[in-house]
């Protein structure tokens, strides 16, 4: 009997227990080594993995020289560096990870270094890996007292670089030009981006999509000047008669070459000379062409053409430049995630152990518009409130403090009121109306609020007093007053009998 319970007490837990499977695993199964990646085949960790972008092994061997021909492009350079132009112009802010002491000197050692470091110039060369995939930059650190400082990032060139088989990053020496020398670790900051999966440690740049458009730009360039040249110019023509001795052939054929620079010919009797207009044959539009591909690689770089090209309207152009604005933003929030992961995480662990990372972030939302907010709060102020003084100081910075008031006057001592007459009621007797004006006080507001919501929304958002009169005729067929004339004529009914009653009494 005992040891039935038993087992069925065990075989109860059993089913209870969740099994083996439903663990956890805590390793990497689909790793890139030993031939577990169908797409690369058996790797060593310390071997090298090769970028997985088929225009650069394909068209350039896996060099990014392929790519900074790209660059070359007067159209690919201008927009490109719209938007990194763009990006350095934001300033940067470091905010403390926490609210401790710890946390906060973290944050001010970390702004005092970048300072010093140059984080704008960094950060103009680690962008272009939007361009090409992925940058690396050397941490160059000094002893300042106890601390570790960073003196300097210095961007590399990313072709002295490759990634192992384990995502480690390698240096190409002489010693080692394939394979790479190992490096030290929190030594180099590596950005990649672009890449649909994280088993491409090179990324994929914006080069990738900007190669063919290029490149079919620069072949129609090069028929479009030979179309220039051919149809430029009309063709010299030289005829002469069956017979003609082949000294005067050649003294034509010298005529037709020197017939552009020359101003006049002289030829034999019965040879003439003619310039012949070429026509040109339809559907060569090399300009309509370039065009295009001019429009393409400004979609690819600026996310659309209007920046970039003076065509199409004023909203228009202000809408497509939010999409620009939105790719800067996306640049920033990239770039500075990976120096956060990297080298702030390092700094603050060698410097302040245990306190929280401070986060490095740059400011791509454009600034409020003061003078319009100023004009706006002051509008709001007329109607019956006032911005808090923390709201001032977060809007507008820097120390505030409120105005001391001036002292009001004294006012002069009250006269001594007369004495009633007999009939009158006594001075400290209430006025038997305070209460139904109390009332009403108290169910008007909310109504008189709901009535005026409406019109302190207009009053907000008008350019100015204009803009808010348009406003209001507009709002005024849907103001709806009818619960507050209610109210307001049961006040007067009430007044009007209280007024009775004391007239009667």
């Amino acid at each position: 009997m005992f040891n039935g319970i038993k087992r069925l007490l065990r075989t109860t837990a059993d089913f209870l227990a969740p099994s083996r499977a439903e663990q956890p695993v805590y390793g990497e199964i689909a790793t890139t080594l030993d031939g577990r990646d169908i797409t690369r085949g058996w790797i060593a960790a310390d071997g090298r993995l090769d970028p997985q972008d088929p225009i650069l092994m394909a068209q350039g061997g896996g060099r990014y020289d392929l790519y900074r021909a790209v660059m070359s492009d007067w159209q690919v350079r201008s927009t490109f560096q719209q938007r990194q132009l763009a990006l350095t112009a934001c300033d940067w802010t470091v905010e403390a990870g926490g609210d401790r002491r710890a946390d906060k000197n973290a944050a001010a050692f970390l702004e005092e270094m970048l300072d010093q470091a140059g984080f704008d110039d960094a950060t103009q060369g680690m962008h272009f890996g939007v361009f090409y995939g992925f940058s690396v930059a050397e941490c160059l650190y000094a002893r300042d007292g106890g601390t570790v400082a960073l003196d300097a990032i210095k961007v590399r060139d990313r072709s002295r670089f490759v990634f192992a088989g384990n995502g480690a990053l390698r240096l190409l020496t002489q010693k080692d030009a394939f394979n790479g020398e190992a490096l030290p670790a929190r030594k180099f900051w590596a950005f990649q981006t672009g890449a649909d999966h994280d088993d491409d440690p090179y990324g994929m740049g914006i080069a990738h999509w900007l190669y063919w458009p290029v490149q079919f730009k620069r072949g129609n360039i090069k028929f479009w000047l030979i179309a220039a040249e051919k149809f430029g110019s009309p063709t010299a023509v030289g005829w002469f008669p069956p017979g003609t001795p082949v000294e005067d052939r050649n003294r034509l054929l010298a005529a037709m070459k020197a017939i552009r620079t020359d101003s006049g010919l002289i030829l034999p009797d019965g040879i003439r000379a003619e310039l012949l207009e070429a026509k040109r044959a339809a559907g060569l539009d090399y300009e309509r062409l370039a065009v295009y591909m001019d429009q393409a690689i400004a979609k690819v770089t600026l996310g659309q053409v209007m920046t970039s090209e003076a065509v199409g309207g004023q909203y228009k152009a202000d809408v497509q430049n939010e999409v620009r604005r939105e790719l800067i933003k996306a640049d920033a929030d990239l770039l500075c995630e990976s120096f956060n992961r990297g080298p702030v995480r390092w700094l603050t662990d060698w410097n302040f152990p245990g306190a929280a990372p401070p986060r490095v972030f740059r400011q791509t939302d454009p600034a409020d518009d003061l003078n319009g907010r100023a004009e706006r709060e002051r509008k709001i102020f007329d109607l019956g409130y006032r911005p808090t003084l923390k709201d001032v100081q977060e809007v507008y910075g820097g120390e505030w403090e409120i105005v001391p008031s001036a002292a009001p006057p004294v006012p002069d001592p009250p006269a001594p009121a007369p004495s009633p007459p007999a009939f009158a009621a006594p001075p400290d007797a209430t006025d038997p109306t305070a209460p139904l004006v109390e009332r009403l006080g108290r169910e008007a507001d909310p109504l008189l609020d709901a009535l005026l919501e409406p019109v302190r929304a207009a009053l907000e958002s008008s350019a100015d007093l204009m803009a808010f009169r348009d406003s209001l005729l507009t709002l005024y067929p849907d103001l709806d007053g009818k619960a507050f004339a209610e109210l307001m004529g049961q006040a007067l009914a009430v007044a009007d009998a209280a007024g009775y009653w004391e007239a009667r009494a």
